[in-house]
């Protein structure tokens, strides 16, 4: 080979090197802007959210005075302060009761959830009996109950463990399982159990009878303000967010929500959380 030819070789080298280098340069130019352009969509996002957890909380807030005015006249109505009622009006006073306490907890959920999203909700854990968080579950939804084909059922969670963890917001998960389960069952039962899931886990479930969810729902269920778009839901209230809370409120307390469901013959909601709540918010005491 001449020296004409490695000459010639090199500055072909060279040239690569160069188109190389320049190209490696204009994709490194592309990155940094695109990591500009993803920067400024996360703080818009950022910001987005913000302003929506102000919003709902702003606004839960504002909705707590005419429900709590509203909740205290009918109070008073119920135990005839400015006299008696006829059996209808009674009734008539009870519906309005009712209404306003479910618009307050769809008003609770709301709060909650802002509050989740700007990470400023709480986690208290203690330890208490299962046993107990039953009776006081059971206690709440038997009043309820004005279905005679309905069975409400509470399996008694014989040989389980005490829990750690926040039973408030344990509760809380359950109440809006069993709500959307009285909701959307017309006859048969409501079942709530609990069963040890592997090692440390307990598995609390809410089965029912009722309409079931067709698969092409079930992984939108835990989305804010998703609704099954079915017939009956459209005669029913809601807001469709206490699914997507009880998911947030899962995960602040180390567990995770689960749903399984057939079409026509009911569905099963469970939530899935540690015996002992993970250190890390609150230490964990004996």
């Amino acid at each position: 080979m001449t020296d004409d030819d490695v000459r010639a070789q090199l500055a072909q080298s060279q040239a690569e090197v160069e188109a190389l280098r320049a190209e490696l340069e204009e994709t490194n130019r592309g990155v940094v802007a695109l990591y500009a352009e993803l920067d400024e969509q996360a703080e818009q996002l950022r910001h987005a959210t913000q302003l929506k957890s102000r919003f709902l909380s702003y606004m839960s807030h504002e909705f707590r005075t005419p429900i709590g005015a509203t909740l205290s006249i009918a109070r008073l109505l119920l135990d005839h302060v400015d006299g008696p009622l006829t059996a209808e009006q009674e009734r008539q006073v009870r519906f309005i009761q009712s209404t306003c306490e479910e618009f307050s907890h769809m008003v609770d959920d709301l709060l909650d959830l802002a509050k989740i999203e700007a990470g400023r909700l709480d986690v208290s854990p203690a330890w208490f009996e299962m046993m107990d968080l039953f009776s006081a579950l059971r206690g709440m939804f038997k009043p309820l109950l004005d279905n005679d084909d309905l069975n409400l059922v509470f399996e008694e969670p014989a040989g389980l463990p005490r829990l750690y963890t926040d039973d408030r917001k344990l509760s809380q998960i359950l109440r809006n399982f069993i709500s959307n389960a009285l909701k959307f069952t017309a006859r048969g039962e409501v079942r709530v159990s609990a069963t040890l899931d592997g090692e440390g886990m307990v598995c609390f479930s809410v089965a029912d009878t009722g309409i079931g969810i067709a698969p092409e729902h079930l992984d939108s269920l835990f989305n804010d303000f998703s609704q099954v778009n079915a017939p009956i839901q459209k005669r029913l209230r809601g807001t469709g967010l206490g699914l997507a809370l009880s998911k947030q409120l899962a995960g602040l307390l180390g567990g995770r929500v689960l749903v399984q469901s057939v079409v026509g013959e009911g569905s099963v909601f469970s939530v899935i959380v540690p015996v002992q709540m993970p250190a890390g918010k609150d230490d964990i005491a004996s």
